[in-house]
């Protein structure tokens, strides 16, 4: 499948679903180059080319959207749906080779990042805070997630609000009352500023940019008033580990 089917795809998912009465949001490589109208080209530029389709749910709709696939002829992973049960369905369509996962509640990788009551604010895609935090969770993040962030952040700016901009004041709190991810979004922040400087197909200016709202967010994050199970977490440091391990992450 080339960009342009998964494109299609996606579209008539969400679409499907709606019409079932079903919430689905995109989420990962797609979604971010959906919300990126004018950088969304970083992804060709770096050679990054879509791979599945990754979508956000709440599990009182699992029974809708598993009518959605089904009609599309995607045949269900019957071992995840055992393995999983509530967190998550695999479906996949053979003769395109297309893969579908749908996550429920949160996404849980090194960090879990909830979503109760947030789906309803964007479309197609999850919100861009959890879009971001969604690449900033992943302790060993690697370059098609600095990808995609730095697209996603060089396209909107940080403010406090879910419209066309990144929310700083959700992430902030979500850090303020968790150290361990804290600890990772500000680690992988530092980072991304950092390899900014290394990519040769990124302009001058949008490395500016791209820095500016780095620092930005970081000093948002730092600023905010720490919960006590924060600081107390805090005293400890990296002494013991504060994020759990994911073998395998393909978005």
């Amino acid at each position: 499948m080339d960009n342009k089917q998964y494109l299609t795809y996606a579209a008539k998912i969400v679409e499907d679903a709606q019409k079932e009465g079903a919430i689905l949001r995109l989420l990962g490589s797609v979604a971010f180059f959906l919300h990126c109208p004018t950088y969304g080209y970083f992804q060709e530029q770096a050679g990054r080319h879509f791979t599945d389709l990754d979508f956000a749910a709440y599990f009182a709709h699992s029974d809708k959207i598993r009518k959605t696939l089904e009609n599309m002829e995607l045949v269900e992973d019957r071992e995840t749906a055992v393995v999983y049960a509530r967190s998550r369905l695999i479906y996949d369509e053979p003769q395109v080779g297309l893969h579908v996962d749908v996550f429920f509640e949160k996404l849980d990788f090194c960090h879990p990042i909830y979503w109760k009551n947030r789906l309803e604010l964007d479309s197609p895609t999850i919100p861009l805070a959890e879009l971001l935090l969604e690449k900033m969770q992943i302790v060993e993040i690697n370059e098609k997630d600095v990808i995609d962030t730095i697209m996603l952040i060089r396209e909107h700016e940080i403010n406090n609000s879910d419209n066309e901009t990144i929310n700083e004041r959700l992430i902030a709190d979500l850090c303020a009352k968790d150290w361990g991810l804290w600890r990772t979004v500000t680690m992988n922040l530092d980072k991304v500023r950092n390899l900014t400087q290394g990519y040769k197909w990124l302009k001058p200016e949008d490395r500016e940019v791209v820095n500016a709202r780095i620092k930005q967010l970081l000093g948002t994050i730092q600023l905010t008033p720490k919960s006590l199970g924060w600081k107390v977490r805090d005293q400890i440091g990296d002494r013991i580990k504060w994020y759990n391990d994911v073998s395998e992450v393909s978005q």
